[in-house]
């Protein structure tokens, strides 16, 4: 289909459009790309930001925005120190989404932002917990609490299984294949992926579906998996609360979070030989690439260790 160019907008128009295309941007990203929430408020984030600096100091609409202008927007932010190194990449990427849509849409011929080089980040190596100290924070959970074998439960889960915090808590028992072994996981995108269960992890789900028959049971809850004591689901924060919790009641000084148990399931893995393909099956990952980093801790680990026992290795030479 031919590009029909488009006829400039007027000053008192730009705001109403910019608008107008965001609400459809929004609700592409909802319907097409099935977007959680929190994912879909960080694109509007980003799009937003550059919505006011079109309003406010290019007086253009979205057709209308080139290279220059998406380049000047993020030195200025840097300048300003608005946005750290790592939030300018997210913003960057979040405007291409953006632009990549419109031209989807036939709105504009090119994506003005396909040539700005994204920001050269460093590695950084995400905070991963040992299986002991793992053990050590199921340890502070009190086998007499009401809450015992779901805690239990949530942080072998998410340590076994590798789950992101909202995959755990979207859990239902139709998710859980005990015959085959296996734990179905909608990830992001709603992307289906099959993550083998077993072992302590099984056991500790299994204990916990017994002492979830003393929960009454809010209606519309009834085919989720971890409750809160008064019968709805479990949430995120509260996910995160309690590991925070039982690690600090572990002695352990690390920043933890839910997403550290997930690193410490991939690290544990790749440590153990596993192939790195099969890793990112287990962990849900579009990208090879985001899976490649637990080998650089893989590789950190065995430095670590030759400096702490080897006799050559530095500590003790």
């Amino acid at each position: 289909m031919e590009q029909q160019e488009k006829p400039r907008i007027e000053a008192a128009q730009f705001e109403e459009t910019w608008r107008a295309v965001i609400d459809e941007y929004m609700l592409y990203l909802q319907l097409e790309r099935a977007f959680t929430k929190a994912t879909l408020y960080a694109y509007e984030h980003d799009v937003m930001i550059l919505c006011r600096y079109a309003l406010d100091t290019l007086q253009k609409s979205p057709y209308e925005i080139e290279q220059i202008d998406i380049e000047s927007l993020l030195f200025e932010i840097g300048r300003d120190e608005y946005l750290g190194m790592n939030s300018q990449a997210r913003l960057l990427a979040g405007i291409r989404s953006f632009f990549r849509y419109l031209v989807l849409e036939e709105r504009i011929p090119k994506d003005p932002s396909e040539l700005i080089p994204s920001p050269r980040l460093p590695r950084v190596l995400p905070t991963v917990l040992s299986a002991e100290e793992v053990d050590a924070m199921e340890a502070q959970i009190n086998p007499d609490s009401v809450s015992a074998e779901r805690d239990l439960a949530i942080i072998e889960t998410l340590y076994s299984c590798g789950l992101r915090v909202s995959e755990l808590t979207e859990l239902t028992f139709s998710n859980l294949l005990f015959d085959e072994g296996l734990l179905r996981v909608y990830g992001k995108g709603q992307k289906e992926r099959f993550v083998p269960i077993a072992g302590k992890a099984r056991s500790c789900l299994e204990a916990y579906i017994v002492a979830r028959r003393r929960i009454e049971v809010v209606k519309g809850y009834e085919s989720t998996l971890f409750l809160n004591l008064r019968g709805s689901r479990f949430s995120r924060i509260s996910v995160f609360n309690l590991v925070k919790r039982l690690a600090a009641e572990a002695g352990i000084v690390k920043e933890i979070s839910p997403h550290t148990l997930r690193h410490s399931f991939a690290t544990a893995l790749v440590l153990g030989g596993a192939d790195l393909r099969v890793v990112q099956a287990m962990m849900g990952h579009a990208s090879i690439v985001t899976t490649e980093v637990y080998t650089h801790l893989s590789r950190a680990h065995l430095r670590e260790t030759i400096e702490q026992f080897h006799p050559r290795g530095g500590l003790k030479g």
